[in-house]
């Protein structure tokens, strides 16, 4: 059962210096939901979180909270609280007095402050680290810290911008466990904000991907995965290969000038679509079994599968294998009709075009010492 809207957004836009970083955003957020803004920098997703935390206000547009107007209402007067990237924790104070410094300024009895204390501590397994100082904390328990710090108030809504950044690989993932274990135990909302797309996948009830300002999706992971609306968020949200193709009729398409069953419809007959396969939904045969034949430019070995780059007609394809293919080897690629996910044309199809998440480019760039890697949202500058 779906619980009730908790904030809506409503028609909000936003811009800094003339130039539009939100356009007309229109997002519900459900009480006790775990929901992540994920985009590239600059589509304004810590925008729309500082407008929700009263760090910002919209140019136009409202912000509702449990069905109540509060744009003119100040960030302290909101039942909210943020985790930044920076914890901006006190170097002066220990770990109890950090977290105990909101209850104090409220003026607390010293019992009810040591209680809930240690309730928080143990909620995010600090105890016993009450009189350590922050600065000897590692980057995980300093989050951990102004975690505590930001729930021990009774939030109705936690914000997080980018909380894990600056923690290394491990340890971020290990704190993605973490946040998801915290927000499910304190039934508060998490909106949580990244451009980490496997952040988004593992934390999240909800994602909302976002690009120059506008949502471009919103679902569940595995809907979002599973089935992208448009070329933004299947390049954006995992490995794919994009391909132009033609609806021809309900369940066929055609591209690679092949023709293919799948499981769309509802097309224009012979309607010029996006085609989205995934990388480890292609399946690797005999040649004479393929229905695409190619040769094999590149094989890396990524640990649990082999990615496989397959040259079809100068197309690079991108599959993800647990078996073994020599370079240089002629293949066949066989497509199940439930692995090809067809989408309308959009303004990104023409940025795109047909589009593996394999790059020639860094794969001759890969042989330098100092490799600049391009920004995901200077692929879509117009």
């Amino acid at each position: 059962m779906e619980k009730p809207v908790l904030i809506r957004l409503k028609g909000i836009s936003k811009s800094f210096d003339g130039e539009t970083v939100l356009d007309n955003i229109d997002l519900d957020i459900h009480d006790e939901e775990f929901i992540t803004l994920l985009g590239p920098s600059g589509c304004g997703k810590t925008t729309t979180l500082r407008i929700i935390g009263g760090f910002e206000t919209p140019d136009s547009g409202d912000v509702f909270f449990e069905g109540k107007r509060i744009n003119d209402l100040p960030p302290y007067r909101r039942q909210v609280n943020t985790v930044f990237q920076r914890y901006a924790l006190f170097p002066h104070l220990n770990v109890f007095e950090n977290i105990a410094f909101g209850l104090r300024i409220k003026k607390l009895s010293e019992k009810e402050i040591r209680t809930r204390v240690k309730e928080m501590l143990e909620l995010v397994n600090l105890r016993g680290f009450e009189k350590r100082h922050v600065s000897t904390l590692s980057g995980g328990q300093q989050q951990r810290v102004a975690i505590a710090r930001a729930l021990v108030n009774n939030p109705k809504v936690l914000l997080l911008d980018e909380p894990l950044a600056a923690l290394d690989l491990k340890l971020r993932k290990d704190m993605q466990n973490e946040l998801k274990n915290i927000q499910k135990k304190t039934h508060i909302t998490f909106i949580y904000v990244t451009h980490d797309q496997e952040e988004a996948l593992t934390m999240s009830d909800t994602v909302v991907v976002m690009a120059e300002g506008r949502i471009q999706q919103i679902g569940s992971p595995v809907d979002i995965y599973n089935e992208p609306v448009n070329a933004f968020s299947a390049d954006f949200i995992g490995e794919s290969n994009i391909i132009d193709g033609v609806m021809l009729e309900d369940y066929k398409a055609k591209f690679s000038g092949k023709v293919f069953d799948c499981l769309d419809f509802g097309f224009e007959k012979n309607e010029p679509v996006d085609i989205v396969i995934r990388p480890e939904d292609v399946d690797v045969v005999p040649v004479e079994r393929g229905m695409l034949v190619g040769k094999v430019v590149n094989v890396t070995f990524k640990g649990v599968h082999y990615e496989v780059i397959v040259d079809v007609d100068d197309y690079k394809w991108m599959i993800q294998t647990t078996d073994y293919v020599a370079p240089e080897a002629t293949i066949g690629i066989y497509i199940e009709p439930d692995a090809i996910h067809v989408m309308k044309k959009s303004k990104y199809s023409s940025l795109i075009g047909d589009y593996s998440s394999y790059s020639e480019e860094l794969e001759r760039l890969s042989d330098v010492d100092e490799i600049r890697e391009e920004p995901a949202e200077e692929r879509y500058a117009e």
